[in-house]
């Protein structure tokens, strides 16, 4: 979408020092950080010098051709082909290619991926940099999957089977219903007729002949980029992509590579679809564009896009606010400017979610809301909060210009080639952004919503559950909406800004005692009333900070019956702000400003977590204390929060995928008189009390002394020094310390086999979990952890690559200390019904063999590889950082054991995961399949 991808590289797009008279026709120029160039043959390429991660080089080859082009005869074939480069090239025969690169460290699916959509095939490859062999390798890769697939018969005839069951895992009542309104949304276009997964009966049985015209036709130089951007050199890779591609020609006829229009229609399509097995009530509201979009090209046209997201901005902030009113008219809702499916065709366009039942009035409010904006417009104020919003967000990746992930910068330099993105770099994207948003008056954007909003081109779309007694809207209903006299709106008033996160004086405590610990680079500060502030300083990133609180306790302090009246309405408690300031007026303060606090109870500890800015680091530390302090109770919030709740859970049980999770975990709890289901219901909706847990969450928040912050990132000492004393040694504390409770419930015990049956489809879903108590031991958790993975790669290769039963298959293992020890570990899949018996004997007879055997030592090797360089590009993370502070608190560890992994890793042997599978998963197991129900 045009306007997406636009917010992407205005926040990625890497301020100038001197900023320049612009003129409306100047051009937007390319990022000279970045080196591009055309081969003879057609081929672009980007290439970027970039250490985020260090070591680290990400390659991508993106073709511009997709399902789009499809023959009638190839419906699918688009996909097929992106499935096929990885099953056999000249250089990586079979599944050679996928095993070299697990073997330098690239897991399938997680690094190791590719996309096919309707007008592009994108394939990626992130690879270690910092070995030649390694990088000559990738390069090698790419140009395979470019130019040397072997497409042989016995491959591409193992490989329908796993297509198809990417195909089945599509069907349900999403693409029931979009089979039916496709035709009105992309009227009379070949979009319609050409979704990438494509046709059923042509995946079966399409002759090789015509994979092999497609990858021959539209896999050709001209239709191709290649991007680089990682630790690399950049000369050096440029001679790579020389080497490895210039010899490639395109063909001698080659079919030329068109685009398809979407068609305009004087008529107001209306669609309105149910099915049984839908989980959620949708509102769609698509005005389309006449004329086909406008590139952005220019100084101008690069004004005009910052004043149609500037207009999205403003009507979405209005749109938030009535989210957040006692009667939300929907659970969320948004509209904007930009594209559609087709590449040809933008539109304006509203959507939301809401009730059953309450689609009509969604669809007022949207109507509402846009015709509000066209006949008052927006106010200054308004104007002022949104340019305040985006600029904050620029300026925070300005400063993070030289922490940007190299993967970033692909994603933009793929939009550059696809679709012509303005790529100019943050230094100048920050500077023009600034001089032209000084430019642009409130009057400038108040007639977007007349190009916008008009009486033809228009599509309505309602999508949602299908029950008895449930009376659908007609179409007629619909039209009357849309087609409403409006002339007695009002306009939207604009309420005054908050003056303070804080309403009462906070009286400061102090610092106690202050440690250094050079080994983590962390202090510590112990505060007058109790509680423990520990951070680390890092340069990993420039403008972010991140804090975990926590303090043991929990939920599991709770008797029974306040446990299940209290834990549905936990999340409204944030809902109702705090300092008397509503959640409209906080968010109105905060524009401009980045910095966000979340409070939680968990079952065994309380917390906060939150992020700033360092410039904004001192709301985040008023958040805090007006969370401990003076959290609202405000019933009408609880009310519209559950409402909200309701709307978006009442019809999950419908998805069978949601009901075979349901229905096993409440098998396996059966024997806890604290489980309450795994969403609200409307009987625990009723028997919740909101004033009870309010109650109860101030109860426990009322004891700041048994609370220990962390705050990792780019923190000055004498700011987070001044913070603490004020914000945080202030709060109440009553000197008790607590401990992690353990209630005694547990999981059913013994071995089960439970058969679930929902859904039309012939869709099944097998889950194979092994649990229950034990000693913790950090090595055998490790092992654990490590056989899940090693077990992942063997069970691809039997149920995907040697059965061609499933699209996707996992498993995984952990282990726990607190409340108690305990440990876990499962094996899922999704398949056809009349696979799951067979397919769950398959992937017990390969765990079977890890128990006798234990795994062989090159998938051990893998495992440790792809562990290795995820833990180096962890390390240099604050996020990292801070969970294992968090981690270590919660487990009663020593924090430093993080410096340990390499050496932990390197100690991990095959007789390790071994044991572990013979000492757990010879055990009890439970065995739960999802089948379709029985007619």
């Amino acid at each position: 979408m045009k306007n997406l991808k636009l917010w992407l590289f205005v926040l990625l797009a890497p301020v100038m020092a001197n900023a320049q008279q612009l003129k409306g026709n100047d051009p937007i120029p390319l990022d000279p950080n970045v080196k591009t160039g055309k081969l003879q043959n057609g081929l672009t390429y980007y290439i970027r010098k970039n250490n985020k991660p260090e070591d680290k080089v990400d390659l991508r080859l993106v073709i511009n051709a997709g399902s789009i082009l499809e023959n009638d005869d190839q419906q699918g074939l688009a996909h097929f082909m992106e499935h096929m480069c990885f099953n056999g090239t000249k250089r990586f025969p079979k599944n050679k290619l996928v095993d070299y690169l697990q073997s330098i460290g690239v897991k399938f699916g997680q690094h190791l991926n590719a996309y096919t959509s309707f007008d592009e095939t994108v394939y990626f490859l992130p690879i270690p940099s910092d070995d030649p062999e390694k990088l000559e390798k990738g390069f090698q890769v790419l140009e395979d999957w470019a130019f040397n697939a072997v497409l042989t018969p016995e491959e591409v005839d193992k490989e329908r089977g796993v297509v198809l069951e990417e195909y089945r895992l599509g069907l349900g009542a999403e693409k029931r219903m979009m089979k039916r309104f496709m035709p009105k949304m992309m009227y009379n276009s070949h979009y319609a007729n050409r979704l990438p997964i494509g046709q059923k009966e042509i995946l079966e049985n399409f002759t090789y002949d015509k994979i092999r015209s497609f990858y021959k036709d539209w896999y050709r130089p001209n239709l191709m980029a290649v991007i680089v951007v990682g630790d690399i050199d950049v000369a050096e890779m440029e001679k790579k992509i020389k080497d490895h591609f210039s010899s490639y020609q395109n063909p001698v006829n080659e079919r030329p590579r068109i685009t398809f229009d979407v068609p305009n229609h004087e008529q107001t399509f209306v669609s309105v679809e149910s099915d049984k097995e839908a989980s959620f009530a949708q509102v769609r509201l698509i005005y389309k564009d006449y004329d086909k979009p406008k590139k952005v090209k220019t100084i101008n046209d690069y004004k005009q896009n910052i004043k149609e997201n500037l207009f999205a901005g403003m009507l979405n902030n209005r749109l938030q606010e009535l989210t957040n009113t006692p009667n939300p008219p929907f659970t969320y809702g948004y509209s904007y400017h930009g594209g559609t499916w087709a590449r040809t065709k933008e539109a304006y366009q509203s959507f939301a979610m809401t009730q059953e039942g309450q689609q009509l009035d969604a669809l007022k409010v949207l109507v509402e809301e846009n015709e509000r904006a066209k006949k008052y417009g927006f106010s200054a104020s308004e104007l002022e909060r949104v340019k305040n919003e985006w600029l904050s967000y620029l300026e925070n990746s300005y400063n993070d210009r030289d922490k940007t992930e190299s993967e970033r910068f692909v994603s933009e330099y793929q939009a550059h080639f696809l679709e012509e993105v303005p790529a100019p770099g943050i230094e100048w994207e920050f500077a023009t952004f600034k001089q032209i948003l000084s430019d642009i008056k409130v009057e400038d954007l108040n007639g977007l919503t007349e190009k916008y909003i008009k009486d033809d081109n228009r599509v309505v779309i309602f999508t949602g559950p299908e029950k008895d007694g449930t009376v659908k809207p007609t179409e007629e209903q619909v039209l009357a909406v849309i087609n409403k006299n409006y002339n007695d709106l009002k306009p939207y008033q604009d309420e005054p800004v908050a003056q303070s996160l804080l309403r009462k004086e906070v009286k400061p405590g102090s610092i106690v005692k202050k440690e250094n610990n050079a080994k983590l680079g962390t202090t510590t500060l112990h505060l007058s009333n109790g509680a423990k502030v520990t951070y680390k300083k890092t340069d990993f990133k420039n403008d972010e900070v991140l804090m975990k609180a926590v303090s043991f306790g929990g939920s599991n302090l709770f008797d029974n019956d306040v446990y299940k009246k209290t834990q549905w309405a936990e999340g409204a408690l944030t809902e109702a702000g705090f300092s008397g300031l509503k959640l409209n007026d906080i968010n109105k303060f905060m524009t401009g400003k980045i910095a966000r606090v979340y409070p939680y109870i968990s079952d065994v500890t309380e917390g906060m977590q939150g992020s700033s800015t360092p410039k904004d680091m001192e709301y985040m530390f008023q958040m805090v204390h007006a969370y401990f302090t003076d959290l609202n109770y405000d019933e009408e919030a609880y009310e519209g929060y559950k409402k909200k709740q309701s709307s978006f859970y009442e019809n999950m049980a419908s998805n069978p995928d949601f009901f075979f999770s349901q229905e096993l975990f409440g098998f396996l709890y059966q024997n806890n008189p604290r489980y309450n289901g795994i969403i609200p219901t409307e009987k625990t909706w009723a028997e919740t009390d909101y004033k009870l847990c309010y109650d109860k969450y101030k109860e426990r928040f009322a004891n700041a002394g048994d609370f220990e912050f962390f705050f990792v990132g780019n923190i000055d000492a004498n700011a987070i020094e001044e913070y603490s004393a004020k914000y945080l040694a202030s709060l109440p504390s009553s000197g008790k310390k607590e401990k992690a409770i353990d209630n005694g419930y547990r999981i059913l015990s013994g071995s089960h086999k439970k058969v679930i049956n929902k859904g039309t489809d012939p869709k099944s879903r097998v889950m194979i979990r092994f649990s229950g108590e034990t000693k913790y031991s950090a090595k055998e958790a490790l092992a654990m952890e490590a056989l899940g993975e090693v077990l992942t790669i063997k069970l691809t290769e039997e149920l995907r690559e040697n059965e061609s039963g499933v699209y996707g298959v996992g498993a995984n293992g952990r282990m726990s200390s607190v409340p108690y020890g305990s440990y876990g570990f499962s094996i899922s899949f999704p398949c056809g019904p009349e696979n799951a018996e067979k397919l769950t004997e398959s992937a017990l007879r390969e765990l079977q063999k890890m128990i006798d055997k234990g795994p062989e030592e090159k998938d051990l090797a893998k495992y440790k590889e792809a562990e290795m360089l995820e833990y180096k590009k962890s390390i240099k993370e604050n996020e990292y950082w801070a969970d294992n502070f968090q981690n270590a608190y919660v487990r009663g560890a020593n924090p430093e054991e993080i410096l340990k992994k390499e050496e932990k890793l390197a100690a991990l042997t095959v007789k390790d995961l071994q044991a572990v599978a013979k000492k757990y998963m010879t055990k009890d197991k439970v065995i739960a399949i999802l089948m379709p129900e029985q007619n």
